[in-house]
């Protein structure tokens, strides 16, 4: 069987390598001098490049012909997803199953990914694969598990059985939109721990910027219709742990990056990457406001990103604001 995986970046390179194991990739990618790379020389030559890559991996810029195969993984950043959906949603077949690896709200509307799948392909099933994983470990066989979220439970058993392997543990979650929301909560938050690391706060503040950000996204994704167990699971906990305190995290080190006095600007060519927790801060802010959901943490971080808020400013809104019960939502 060929899976196709769309988007040629860290996460979709590492995604490729660790189900090439057991099936035939067809890896869509951009660049045709990395396309040549991945053929002939068998390694990514932008991203993790100091791993070969196993030769059933093919890369192809025909994204036309590599939206035939029935399982599509989407790897392509959030905010450029609808552009490729406006440009190429006629070549999906009615048949395909979308699982998707982005994270985020998209900025412009405020949806989630399986929202802007769903403008394009009503009829095509989609599922949201997320949780703690970090492409760097997934391509050295690190062990890592993650929960498939769907609408349709026997579309995310299904799922389940086509990922599980002995290094990547798949769980079930019929939980979309919370499996969706804390995926893209995390980034935001992480960002904020970053840039506790970039000022050197200390482990006091993290910790509690962490602990209460847990609060906050619990509180925004049931008020958006998730379940609250679902950001105790690894779409919400377990994906914020490992994004707000690993050396791989792009967006906690855009934190850290911004806490030393970098502008929003200047990270992505600083981290070599999209960061996706700065659109979705923007998004959150947006939402949070128009829902009237109480977010101080997130609001707080949009204002360092977007309004140039000075840290020290920042923090005592946070800390003076009106006391209250550690468990009142």
């Amino acid at each position: 069987m060929r899976i196709t995986v769309l988007g040629g970046g860290s996460w979709g390179t590492a995604i490729s390598q660790e189900l090439s194991k057991k099936y035939d990739i067809d890896l869509y990618v951009r660049n045709e001098k990395t396309i040549e790379s991945i053929n002939n020389d068998h390694r990514n030559d932008r991203y993790l490049s100091e791993y070969v890559l196993n030769p059933n991996i093919k890369a192809s810029s025909d994204i036309e012909s590599l939206l035939k195969n029935k399982y599509i993984i989407n790897a392509i950043p959030t905010q450029a997803i609808r552009k490729m959906l406006e440009k190429k949603h006629d070549y999906f077949n009615d048949d395909s199953v979308i699982i998707n690896l982005s994270k985020g709200i998209e900025v412009s509307t405020n949806k989630r990914i399986s929202e802007i799948f769903a403008e394009f392909l009503p009829k095509v099933k989609f599922v949201s694969l997320s949780g703690p994983s970090h492409a760097e470990e997934v391509i050295k066989s690190v062990p890592t598990s993650l929960v498939c979220a769907s609408l349709d439970h026997n579309l995310s058993c299904e799922i389940q059985d086509l990922l599980n392997s002995e290094t990547l543990r798949i769980y079930t979650n019929d939980d979309l939109i919370g499996t969706e929301y804390g995926g893209a909560v995390k980034n935001v938050l992480a960002i904020g721990a970053g840039i506790l690391d970039g000022v050197e706060f200390g482990d006091n503040s993290k910790a509690a910027i962490l602990t209460r950000g847990i609060h906050e996204m619990t509180r925004f994704c049931v008020a958006m219709g998730g379940q609250r167990n679902t950001l105790y699971g690894l779409a919400g906990l377990g994906d914020l742990m490992v994004t707000a305190n690993s050396k791989h995290s792009r967006n906690r080190k855009a934190g850290e990056l911004i806490g030393q006095g970098h502008t929003i600007d200047s990270l992505e060519n600083d981290i070599g990457m999209v960061v996706e927790g700065i659109p979705t801060a923007k998004a959150l802010y947006n939402i949070s406001r128009e829902k009237h959901i109480y977010m101080p943490i997130t609001n707080v971080i949009y204002k360092i990103l977007y309004e140039n808020m000075d840290f020290n400013k920042a923090i005592k809104e946070l800390m003076t604001k009106e006391t209250k019960s550690e468990f009142e939502l």
